[in-house]
């Protein structure tokens, strides 16, 4: 069995306040008989099943899995606090939906309402099923167990070198004109290795932009990581033979290294930010 939360509060902050009669609904007699009643829920053995946090809808709403540390009871509401189970991402409305049988939501308007229901569903057992499984680890570098993409994040793979600065300066600027913040290796010093610094912001982005010019290998390398781990990925060169040969097949921006030219690229990269969010 599992608790399912459905309400529209902040679960990151690990606190939560749900009415108590919310208790129950779209819950078998059967099961919610187990657990007491509304008036007297016995929220001991509540507190002990998995929980789903999830928010109302069936879209890109991010639930997370978890479980209730502590609970108070204070006049018609339950004060929750609450943690998510480290080794599970969080998970989209949207999955859930598509899989609502699995978990015993059989009417549409449970993801409509908010409410605490108790399912007679193995929750783990489930998610082994429908969650993608941890990824491989490399050896060179280290990933995430689990993707965390920052949906404001943009990176930019570029040479080290000081001719590339003002071309930096348009993409920042097209970044922000998308809404975005865009980084670059040399913006943060998070690890000793550089190596891992630029794989961690690539893996952290939700766009990436890679600057072919010169056939600088580093970006290459960075180019092919950030396909692999499945970003979006925007090609930028001041020359079209400098495309490596096996991403000519691929829609890049071509640019000039002048005043007009970053002017024109910032322009082209903030549409192509836009088409790629949505926007």
């Amino acid at each position: 069995m599992f608790n399912l939360l459905m309400f529209h509060v902040d679960w990151p902050s690990g606190r939560a306040e749900v009415p108590i009669g919310r208790m129950f609904e779209f819950t078998e007699d059967h099961i919610a008989a187990e657990f007491g009643t509304r008036s007297n829920p016995q929220l001991d053995r509540m507190a002990s099943l998995p929980c789903l946090f999830c928010d109302e809808g069936t879209a890109d709403e991010i639930a997370y899995v978890g479980k209730i540390n502590r609970y108070r009871i204070a006049g018609k509401e339950v004060l929750l606090e609450i943690s998510f189970d480290t080794d599970v991402p969080p998970l989209q409305n949207s999955m859930i939906y598509a899989n609502r049988s699995d978990l015993d939501m059989r009417r549409d308007f449970e993801f409509s309402r908010n409410h605490w229901a108790v399912k007679d569903v193995d929750l783990y057992r489930f998610l082994l099923r429908r969650v993608h499984p941890r990824r491989q680890r490399p050896s060179v570098f280290q990933i995430a167990e689990h993707e965390k993409i920052e949906p404001t994040l943009a990176s930019a793979m570029m040479p080290f070198d000081a001719a590339f600065d003002p071309v930096y300066e348009s993409i920042q600027l097209a970044a922000g004109k998308a809404e975005l913040r865009c980084s670059r290796a040399d913006d943060i010093w998070e690890h000793p290795s550089i190596i891992q610094d630029v794989v961690s912001l690539i893996d952290r982005s939700r766009i990436v932009i890679c600057d072919c010019s010169g056939r600088n290998p580093n970006v290459f390398y960075e180019a092919g990581i950030a396909h692999t781990l499945g970003r979006d990925v925007i090609l930028i060169s001041q020359n079209e033979h400098d495309i490596p040969f096996d991403l000519r097949h691929l829609r890049y921006i071509r640019y000039l290294n002048n005043a007009e030219g970053r002017r024109a690229l910032s322009q082209k990269l903030q549409e192509r930010m836009q088409t790629l969010l949505g926007h």
